[in-house]
């Protein structure tokens, strides 16, 4: 009998060793993290109707923690948890103790989508921004104002990035846009769309990748039509090469306050002084005067050879292509385009 009491205490006593140490290894564990302090930060999502405990799986999936079951022990011991659903920045730097406190905060912002319409100017950008109340006015174009600031695989202007910041929608968070990174972020949309996949066929050209832009830009203007293009493209190449003014009178319209103010265009129109007027000026205006999609760009990397020297748009903005100078007139009296 005295044997087995010996023996019975011994078992208790190792029991309790082990509960120690299994104790003492959680509790080590929970403020052990997976990575050394300073680690990047992660976007982790609460997927909405998890529990707390089942958020160990996710966080250890993501490499956040080791083991979901220190997770769990850890809200075991931590009483109540109410994480909050939605995108949370964490980083494996941090302890699970921490990783729950994070999850407890508000979550980021949803993001909104911004659209920037093909053609739109640099100004016409910044106004639906500052509408938006995403920025202050002018802040957009004053940013667009110093390539210096920005990195792309092509060469930037020097002056202005109007042409190069391709348009799409972007998705932004309110109250925290950040108007350089959204530059950035249309600097690299636009290689990667068009620059990386086109640039041997750029330089095979024999234009300049800047001539390239500045030609798109016209084009997404000129023609409604992306499959008409290349034929457009091809009869103002042709025009700029044998020294006549293009006559693409959306230039004219690139500097005004309001594309569309008839009044002021007309005068423009008139004005033989003005750099951008195609009408009186040979050769490429002197810069891009929107933003140009791939089709526009393109088309103006390889022209559609053609007989015509011309072109017009009717009341359908239908393109209709002419010869010589007798043929576009014809039309123009046709189709009443003046």
């Amino acid at each position: 009998m005295k044997r087995l009491a010996i023996v019975l205490c011994v078992v208790v006593v190792l029991a309790a060793v082990a509960g120690t140490g299994a104790f003492l290894w959680a509790e080590g564990q929970v403020q052990s993290t997976m990575a050394p302090p300073g680690a990047a930060t992660v976007e982790f999502t609460v997927p909405k109707g998890t529990s707390g405990r089942g958020l160990g799986t996710l966080l250890a999936s993501q490499g956040l923690i080791r083991d979901a079951r220190i997770w769990r022990w850890h809200l075991y011991r931590r009483g109540a948890f109410a994480p909050k659903a939605g995108r949370h920045e964490v980083s494996p730097s941090m302890t699970v103790a921490e990783l729950a406190t994070a999850l407890e905060g508000s979550p980021i912002p949803e993001d909104v989508p911004f659209v920037v319409v093909e053609g739109w100017r640099l100004r016409d950008t910044d106004a639906a921004l500052a509408a938006a109340n995403l920025i202050t006015p002018g802040a957009y174009i004053a940013a667009a104002s110093n390539p210096s600031k920005f990195t792309a695989p092509f060469p930037l202007p020097t002056k202005s990035l109007e042409g190069y910041l391709y348009p799409e929608t972007y998705g932004v968070i309110p109250g925290k846009l950040d108007v350089n990174a959204l530059i950035q972020r249309q600097l690299d949309a636009f290689g990667e769309r068009f620059y990386m996949p086109n640039r041997e066929a750029i330089a095979k050209s024999g234009r300049t990748l800047h001539e390239v832009v500045v030609m798109a830009s016209m084009l997404e203007r000129e023609e409604p039509v992306p499959e008409q293009r290349p034929l457009v493209a091809g009869i103002l190449w042709k025009r700029v090469d044998k020294g006549f003014p293009l006559g693409v009178d959306a230039t004219s319209r690139y500097e005004l306050a309001q594309w569309n103010d008839r009044g002021a265009f007309l005068k423009r129109l008139r004005d033989p002084q003005d750099p951008y007027n195609t009408r009186h000026r040979k050769g490429l205006p002197p810069g891009p005067i929107g933003a140009p999609t791939v089709a526009s760009l393109q088309a103006a990397m390889s022209p559609k050879p053609s007989e015509f020297w011309y072109y017009l748009h009717d009341a359908e903005r239908r393109l209709h292509p002419s010869r010589n100078a007798q043929e576009h007139e014809a039309l123009r009296r046709k189709y009443n385009v003046y």
